[in-house]
């Protein structure tokens, strides 16, 4: 448990500058940031238990969005309240948030389907992706009917490449997953207590289904580019389950179609994303950016996170009784198995078609696949390295 003390100026100050502190430093994806949270969070500052550290963690697999984020979010939630919930996701995202803008901001300037170092960072795209398909399917995919599920998911989502098909995919494989995985998990009986009122908790989460239902009608009635860029980011923070790699297949289905970004742009600022610290829900920013300036990069982060913050604080009050729900439990193996499958589609079409045009490209791959998975460098060594490595396969091919 943690110890509740009465929130202050300098407390919120706390979490902000630690969370920031984090949010400058957390490279290598979400389960990265789970081991620097622990570190920071538990070890050192003690603000949460094991226990509760642990519970927090499995509350946010639950759910759709970003989890690490969440889990920073629910961290300062239990440590500061709303206010702590808040500057635990403002520290944590806002460096990656400020530098993706101005990454967006500088490439408009340039013909990016034309730069070879464009082209680098989309085979680093395919390396970093590759990764987070072997880890993901090691540990979500053991068995038979797991890789079945994995399967399905690959096929619906390649065979009809639409939102709809995706919320379909997840939740076919949760409905399979509750029925089929019986008696896999096994729940602890330690208890856990938030400070979140049940109260705020039903406001969160009407909130949540409220905007889920009311923007996309809001779009069909009004003509404001806002709104639809909001109603875009905001339901593919809603619908993702996995991490920040899954959401690359909704958000380019949202964009690309719609001709508010060429592919190449996509992909360039997905390799982009890779270079930072920090969330990769953060890539929303380069995103709106490149869409309505600056503005739009601020619209489109807060859109897509707004879900994730929804969500943490709407579930916090009533995860006592869902953690001990062995359906639900169960319905989330089958979920997990279905996210590798999509994750395989997504590594196909669009980063493997779009960036692996010849045997160099292949090859350049490799290694960078090499050099991330077997020589273990840092995530921004691999982004430099693809950045270089584009520009001079441009001169010499």
């Amino acid at each position: 448990m943690t110890k509740k003390k009465p929130v202050t100026f300098q407390s919120l100050l706390e979490i902000l500058i630690v969370s920031t502190r984090l949010g400058l430093t957390s490279f290598g994806g979400p389960i990265a940031h789970l081991g620097y949270f622990h570190e920071e969070y538990v070890r050192r500052r003690k603000w949460i238990d094991e226990k509760s550290y642990a519970d927090l963690v499995a509350l946010c697999q639950f759910l759709p969005g970003p989890a690490s984020s969440q889990v920073g979010i629910g961290i300062g939630l239990m440590r500061g309240g709303l206010f702590g919930g808040l500057f635990a996701f403002l520290g944590f995202t806002l460096p990656s948030v400020l530098v993706l803008i101005l990454f967006a901001l500088i490439l408009q300037g340039y013909e990016v389907g034309d730069a070879g170092w464009i082209h680098g960072l989309k085979i680093v795209g395919v390396a970093v992706v590759a990764q987070a398909i072997l880890g993901m399917a090691q540990k979500l995919t053991r068995d038979l009917p797991q890789k079945t599920i994995a399967l399905f998911a690959l096929t619906a989502s390649l065979l009809s490449q639409s939102a709809y098909t995706q919320i379909g995919v997840i939740l076919a494989a949760g409905v399979i997953g509750s029925w089929l995985f019986k008696s896999r998990n096994k729940i602890e009986d330690n208890r856990m207590t938030f400070s979140i009122s049940k109260t705020v908790g039903y406001v969160s989460l009407a909130l949540f289904f409220g905007l889920l239902v009311l923007l996309p009608v809001l779009r069909e009635t009004t003509s404001l580019n806002a709104i639809a860029m909001f109603d875009s980011f905001y339901r593919s923070g809603s619908l993702v389950f996995g991490g920040g790699h899954v959401v690359l297949p909704l958000l380019e289905r949202e964009v690309v179609p719609t001709g508010w970004l060429s592919e190449e742009a996509f992909l360039a600022g997905y390799g982009a994303a890779q270079a930072v610290p920090g969330p990769l829900f953060t890539f929303a920013a380069y995103i709106g950016a490149v869409i309505s300036g600056w503005k739009g990069g601020l619209l489109a982060t807060a859109a897509i996170f707004l879900p994730a913050f929804l969500l943490i604080v709407g579930t916090l009050p009533f995860w006592e009784a869902l953690r001990r729900n062995s359906k639900i439990s169960n319905a989330l193996i089958g979920v997990n198995a279905a996210v590798v499958g999509i994750l395989i589609a997504a590594f196909y079409d669009p980063i493997w078609t779009s960036s692996i045009l010849a045997p160099i490209d292949f090859v350049f791959a490799a290694i960078l696949f090499s050099m991330l998975v077997y020589w273990k460098l840092a995530p921004w060594i691999i982004v430099c390295t693809g950045a270089i490595g584009g520009m001079i396969l441009s001169i010499l091919f």
